[in-house]
């Protein structure tokens, strides 16, 4: 059958894919609108399948805290070039996911990909029909969900970068100063972990055997290489585990002082930082 000028616009407004390629859907799909739309978001599933091993370093960063600030909700929505990030939509999409995940408090990744969006499509499907249309990878390569007595969020002027923070044993204090302040030094100083303990023990022999490595190449006796080493391990802890940072506003205290400080009994019980890079 004929496709008129008429029909591809239309599936352009329906879809919001290129002219050229409404006109393929709807040739192949004999000028069924239906089949049509299968055979573009078939057309993305493709793309993202050619395109599976690029690196998706662009693209945004967004939270969402309840009223109470008792909840915080991040999503990274990733691609490969910064353009692609200013679309507009590319910036709805990332929107309406993370609606989504304040409506649904999906509890993961692949919890909130199966989540539907305002047209009953899932978000999975939204991000594979949008790969199509723009021709490059996307991909929801973070969700964060956590709950305390009080959240604080910070995004990074960039929109790269987002950082949660859950404070407990706030008894009515005004957390939100020293909440941003301590976020943004986590976005800054990037803390593995939240206190020593935290530290995975892969994390933890690898700078053992650094430390070792570097005291062996200052002449060290082999003897003394694993005291060495631990002494190294300690400033490790000091640089990289949030309680035990020195507060970059502050150098005389660090984040553990600083929060009794603000409030006795103050505590952090979890940060989450995701960075698009």
């Amino acid at each position: 059958m004929s496709i008129t000028a008429a029909d591809v616009n239309k599936l352009r407004q329906m879809t919001g894919a290129g002219m050229m390629d409404c006109k393929k859907a709807l040739t192949e799909a004999d000028g069924d609108f239906e089949a049509a739309i299968d055979f573009l978001r078939k057309a993305g599933q493709k793309v993202a399948a050619k395109r599976a091993e690029n690196a998706t370093n662009e693209g945004v960063v967004l939270v969402a805290l309840s009223a109470d600030h008792s909840n915080g909700k991040l999503i990274a929505l990733a691609c490969e070039t910064e353009p692609v990030s200013k679309v507009p939509d590319f910036n709805n999409l990332a929107q309406s996911i993370l609606d989504a995940a304040v409506k649904s408090h999906a509890p993961s990744v692949s919890a909130l990909l199966a989540e539907p969006l305002s047209d009953g499509r899932s978000v999975e499907g939204h991000i594979i029909e949008l790969t199509g249309k723009i021709g490059e990878k996307i991909t929801l390569a973070a969700y964060e969900n956590i709950d305390a007595e009080k959240v604080v969020s910070y995004i990074h002027s960039n929109n790269k970068i987002g950082v949660l923070v859950a404070f407990e044993g706030v008894e009515g204090t005004d957390v939100t100063e020293v909440g941003k302040d301590i976020a943004m030094q986590i976005t800054a100083m990037k803390p593995v972990a939240l206190d020593k303990d935290g530290v995975d023990a892969e994390t933890i022999q690898r700078e053992i055997e650094i430390g070792k490595d570097q005291a062996r190449q200052e002449g060290k006796p082999e003897a003394m290489l694993e005291k060495i080493a631990v002494g190294k391990l300690e400033k490790f802890y000091r640089e990289s585990t949030l309680l035990n940072q020195q507060f970059v506003k502050d150098s005389s205290i660090n984040i553990r002082q600083l929060l009794e400080q603000t409030q006795k009994g103050l505590t952090i019980s979890t940060f989450k930082r995701v960075a698009l890079a």
